[in-house]
């Protein structure tokens, strides 16, 4: 898993660093290497998973309306 950004011809650096972070963003590599940064029991994962989809589940019957 490689990413490349390439600097096109006069182009600031951190234009090309802002688009480096935005491509890491989109590929959700970055949510990816923080969640693995530690060990997630099984039953936390679970837990986790299911407060996610209550939330959202709220959120889809409040704007359902």
């Amino acid at each position: 898993m490689s990413i490349e950004i390439k600097i096109r011809k006069n182009e600031p650096i951190d234009r090309a660093l802002r688009r480096m972070k935005k491509k890491l963003d989109r590929e959700n590599i970055i949510k990816g290497v923080r969640a693995k940064r530690y060990y997630e029991k099984p039953c936390e994962k679970r837990r986790r998973k299911n407060k996610v989809a209550a939330f959202t589940q709220m959120l889809r019957r409040r704007y359902a309306e």
